[in-house]
């Protein structure tokens, strides 16, 4: 199999101690809609967005299958809805899921890497989901779900933070089963990963099929 290796941008720098946004702090026996609520309401990397914070997400307490992605772009950033542009229709074909099944959040949860647009770099490309992020709300909100059975890592950023891989994508995506059940290597659904899918044909012939599988088992009943 032939391998992925994308070249990916140095993490920014974490905002410093005394930034002035403040931790959730969310308290013992929180609910899910409080946890909510508390990411949607977070600006602690404002001075580092150049468009502002909007934490863009997907929450319910009962949720089936939880998408880490990266971070939103600028149609999301815009709209508020997740995937809501040609990568989140590649990324519902790969599922195997229409619309109003990704959309319900009982059913599929979405928590990136970065809820919020990170800005581009200066060669082109978004910028690395912001390192405060992940870190701060993923440990508040995972032990919140009721019933997680499956949980896709959408792009090299997410498989790090979760499974602590340095493999190359390619490889970590190729070696799937290894991090299964409860987890899926996935790369991100980009036009550059479809040019490097028709290059890489077991892809779509034995990954793809893997992950429709693992995805409606998750939601059977």
């Amino acid at each position: 199999m032939g391998l992925i290796r994308p070249r990916l941008p140095p993490a920014p720098p974490a905002a410093p101690p005394d930034s002035p946004a403040r931790d959730p702090g969310l308290p013992p026996g929180a609910t899910m809609e409080r946890a909510a609520a508390a990411a949607s309401a977070c600006t602690l990397c404002a001075p580092h967005l150049p468009l502002g914070p909007r934490p863009i997400h997907q929450l319910h307490r009962d949720t089936r299958i939880l998408i880490t992605s990266q971070a939103p772009g600028t149609k999301a950033h815009l709209s508020g809805i997740p995937f809501e542009d040609a990568s989140g229709e590649r990324l519902r074909d790969w599922l195997g899921l229409d619309k109003d099944r990704f959309y319900d959040p009982t059913q599929v949860a979405i928590l990136p890497m970065g809820m919020c647009y990170p800005g581009r770099l200066p060669g082109g490309g978004d910028c690395p989901p912001r390192p405060e992020c992940a870190p701060l709300w993923h440990p508040r909100v995972l032990p919140l779900f009721s019933g997680l059975r499956l949980r896709l890592l959408v792009g090299a950023h997410a498989i790090r933070f979760v499974l602590g891989s340095r493999l190359p994508l390619g490889e970590r995506v190729a070696r799937f089963a290894e991090s299964l059940p409860g987890h899926f290597p996935l790369p991100h659904p980009s036009w550059r990963t479809l040019v490097w899918a028709k290059k890489h044909p077991w892809f779509d012939a034995e990954v793809i099929p893997a992950l429709r599988r693992e995805v409606a088992r998750a939601l059977e009943d």
